[in-house]
């Protein structure tokens, strides 16, 4: 393994922008519309108002080997689409056997998580939130408020990103606004 130096990247808590980012990684609503339990409204959106910014990533790069601890933030905006809170895609490890933290540093969201045998789980988060993914759960992140949702996110290395499985069969849990709040339902896909 090469020597890598020591860095420090200056991260904005407001809005998740690095200093100097590896790379950034921008989702809109043409690449999310089938994700939402209501593509139709993702549709009339798109051809009503536009490409519309669901989720930007920044982060530093680094090999994708043993001991690599990669980071990011994440800056989800506020919206819905047909009464579902924007979301990150969501995915779970290329090797499952690997956890990742998050630590929430503005605004509200929730943080979504499922195992492959459809155990579920949905947690709150909000700046100073240090939330653990642990091994097997698939995670998606939900921006619940009416600003952006930022948080950071650390994993390992050689975890490795499977989304094909969520694009496949979704979450089984959905956040979606309900008389003005924030609720969790069950995704009618699995009915």
């Amino acid at each position: 393994m090469p020597l890598i130096a020591p860095f420090v990247t200056e991260v904005d808590f407001s809005t998740g922008v690095m200093s100097a980012p590896g790379y950034v990684l921008q989702r809109r609503l043409s690449d999310m519309a089938a994700m939402y339990a209501d593509e139709a409204a993702a549709s009339r959106i798109l051809a009503g108002e536009g490409d519309r910014l669901i989720y930007e990533v920044q982060g530093v790069e680094l090999p994708v080997e043993e001991g690599q601890i990669p980071h990011c933030t994440t800056r989800i905006t506020p919206g819905q689409v047909g009464g579902e809170y924007h979301m990150t895609k969501g995915h779970y490890h290329a090797r499952r056997e690997q956890g990742e933290v998050y630590f929430g540093l503005s605004g509200r969201g929730y943080l979504v998580m499922q195992t492959e045998s459809g155990e579920t789980d949905v947690r709150e988060m909000v700046a100073g939130s240090a939330a653990y993914v642990p091994p097997y759960w698939a995670h998606r992140t939900v921006n619940a408020g009416n600003g952006d949702f930022v948080f950071f996110s650390v994993w390992e290395a050689r975890a490795g990103h499977d989304y094909g499985t969520i694009e496949r069969d979704g979450f089984r849990k959905l956040v979606v606004m309900r008389d003005g709040q924030p609720a969790v339902v069950d995704n009618p896909k699995y009915d």
